[in-house]
């Protein structure tokens, strides 16, 4: 069922109990919203339990992430929250959480969202979960404080590939002028999110690179990691962030693929990322995952190669 903002702001206020939920393996906008959310329920007078069971270290200078939880304090909440989460399968192996909640809400700008709550707020146009926050809050009343402003603007620096795709919309750059007034430092979280890199991350992307084939003229570029390669560089959740992006850059590349092994090493999971035409949330779709028309994910069980060939041959059919 559709939620208003006056639904959402109903719910909060009844609660007594509040978790807050997001994807599995969560990015810069997961995080950056679900932190706001954490902080804007407090200027509420609401305590919540925010569930993250592992992030990566990129994202440790936002305010409170030391309140991240790796478990629930409770079985049942009065009110489950969800950000930025297309299907409750990804919900962090935590939907319990969420199923055994009084009542469940989600958050979401996945244009695939699966509307798995009993109140769904999902706006498929905008750039960023983070941004549909924007609004909740400002239509709540709550002042975006800096702290807010930072977890909240680090979603929209992530998931707007710092403001380059082309979902940014007026309203993005009217929010990041304002949160320069308020003294935060823009540059200076686009460089930690999107430039700054651990040792082991750059590691894995000097072998990411090393390896890009580029196949149907230029307009594929693909590249892989196997488990061997994380033993062995020694790599940490989130260093393989932003590999999908390296062949995306160059010219002529429609469609960059980046396959990564599981940690059960029976098969490969997949970052799609499009420049121009090919819908890769389409694509993803295909093998049961989903995302944005222009960035997507999916994972296909299988050996290297069985699974390779069906990815590229999926991929091909979307080239013009």
């Amino acid at each position: 069922m559709k939620m208003t903002l006056d639904n959402i702001l109903e719910e909060i206020k009844k609660a007594n109990s509040i978790v807050l939920l997001t994807h599995e393996h969560p990015d810069g906008d997961a995080i950056g919203s679900s932190l706001a959310m954490l902080l804007a329920l407090k200027e509420m007078g609401k305590q919540a339990d925010l569930i993250i069971p592992e992030h990566p270290k990129t994202f440790s200078f936002l305010p409170n992430t030391n309140e991240i939880l790796k478990e629930g304090r409770m079985e049942s909440y009065d009110l489950a929250i969800a950000l930025d989460c297309a299907t409750i399968q990804r919900l962090n192996g935590f939907g319990k959480y969420f199923e055994n909640a009084k009542v469940k809400i989600q958050i979401d700008h996945h244009s695939k969202n699966t509307m798995f709550g009993d109140w769904n707020f999902v706006n498929p146009v905008s750039p960023a979960c983070a941004q549909i926050v924007v609004t909740m809050l400002e239509y709540f009343g709550i002042e975006i404080t800096k702290e807010i402003g930072t977890c909240l603007l680090t979603g929209i620096i992530t998931d707007t590939g710092g403001f380059r795709y082309s979902s940014v919309t007026a309203d993005t750059f009217e929010f990041a002028a304002c949160l320069l007034e308020k003294g935060i430092n823009v540059s200076d979280i686009y460089r930690r999110v999107l430039e700054v890199k651990t040792k082991t991350s750059f590691e894995l992307h000097k072998l990411a690179m090393n390896r890009i084939e580029f196949l149907e003229e230029g307009k594929i570029a693909f590249t892989y990691i196997l488990q061997e390669d994380k033993k062995k560089i020694g790599t940490e959740t989130g260093d393989s962030e932003g590999i999908v992006e390296i062949g995306r850059e160059v010219e002529g590349v429609e469609v960059s693929i980046y396959m990564s092994e599981t940690e059960e090493q029976d098969g490969f999971k997949f970052s799609l990322r499009s420049n121009d035409y090919v819908n890769v949330s389409d694509v993803c779709m295909m093998f049961g995952g989903g995302g944005h028309t222009k960035a997507a994910g999916c994972r296909i069980l299988g050996d290297f190669e069985q699974v390779k060939d069906k990815m590229l041959h999926k991929v091909k059919e979307f080239l013009k």
